[in-house]
């Protein structure tokens, strides 16, 4: 995904939940078909919201 921000669990804390901007969090996995069919709207929010949107690959971040 492009213009997004990888979140893991590291790092979901400071880079979501204490962001002082509302943050969108998409939850997603590499199998995932809905994933990949919303793929291309997503990119086009955080296009639109200077990368406000934050992804989290759950296979990886369980």
């Amino acid at each position: 995904m492009s213009r997004t921000k990888a979140v893991t669990d590291a790092t979901f804390q400071t880079e979501v939940r204490e962001y002082d901007k509302p943050v969108l969090v998409d939850f997603w996995a590499e199998w995932c078909g809905p994933c990949r069919a919303v793929s291309p709207i997503l990119n086009r929010i955080a296009e639109e919201n200077a990368g406000r949107l934050s992804t989290v690959d759950v296979d990886e971040n369980p």
